[in-house]
């Protein structure tokens, strides 16, 4: 008996094309849209870290601003730092145009171990170094000391073995055992380029030269009103100031239809100075 020959079928060469060609066309559609999503992602990741940038920079920046003047510190005025000496609480484009330097009572983590009475020159604390064994009151660049935020002296001798502070002056009220201290410091705050990166910095005035607080920060405005609100520029009748930065993200957005690609966010705040036109 012949064999049965059975045909089996297959596909065609043209077939098999037009099965590749579509199946590339779906490949490239879904690679597409994948690049499109990463895309997507990464300018919503950079928008969401600059939105966050900015405002960490302008929480501190305002913490501290509000608490401008705090501790009476005109008490010790003129106060001399590394990089210069100050005679008052607000000094305008200082020590740039567009730059900001304040004096404050910072700090609260040392405070009085026995009876600060009034006439009394020297006072007992309970530590003269923060956490990191930096020091928190000495003879030069922080010689000038506020006791419990209602007056302010300068140190003239430290005894380190019984932790005795020395004021040049005696004490106008008295406090008890607990109030805190603190550092009269002189704060600054302007925006330079770092490595060509527009940078928010602070500045301490101790020696150590400016720190970088947020990258990517373009613009730092400060706007100075009175207390009715009025535009001023005398620094002794400012009781409001308004804070405006400016922030851009870290890479720029090639679909981005205007401008130079960078995408950016601005926010402002307006801060009330809690201690300013306060007399001792």
């Amino acid at each position: 008996m012949d064999p049965i020959f059975k045909k089996d079928k297959g596909i065609t060469l043209i077939e098999l094309l037009i099965a590749l060609v579509i199946s590339g066309l779906l490949l490239a559609a879904a690679y597409r849209t994948f690049l499109g999503q990463q895309k997507t992602f990464v300018i919503q990741e950079q928008v969401v870290d600059m939105q966050q940038n900015v405002r960490v920079a302008i929480n501190r920046m305002m913490a501290e601003l509000r608490m401008a003047g705090f501790g009476h510190v005109s008490m010790v005025f003129p106060v001399t730092y590394p990089t210069g000496t100050f005679n008052s609480v607000l000094n305008l484009d200082t020590p740039t145009a567009g730059a900001l330097t304040f004096i404050s009572a910072v700090g609260g983590t040392s405070t009085l171990t026995t009876e600060g009475g009034v006439g009394q020159n020297q006072i007992v604390v309970s530590t003269l170094t923060d956490g990191q064994g930096s020091a928190l009151f000495d003879t030069g660049n922080r010689q000038n000391i506020s006791i419990g935020g209602l007056e302010s002296h300068v140190i003239t001798a430290i005894d380190h073995g019984t932790k005795t502070i020395t004021l040049k002056a005696p004490l106008n009220f008295f406090h008890p055992i607990g109030t805190s201290l603190f550092t009269v410091m002189a704060l600054t705050y302007q925006v330079a380029l770092i490595n060509g990166v527009p940078t928010l910095l602070r500045d301490e005035n101790m020696g150590v030269g400016p720190q970088p607080q947020a990258d990517h920060i373009e613009n730092l405005q400060f706007t100075y009103l009175d207390a009715n609100g009025n535009p001023t520029a005398n620094a002794a009748d400012i009781r409001i100031i308004t804070v405006s930065l400016t922030a851009r993200t870290e890479r720029k957005d090639t679909d981005l239809g205007s401008g130079d690609g960078y995408r950016r966010r601005q926010i402002a705040s307006n801060i009330h100075l809690r201690n300013m036109g306060i007399v001792p």
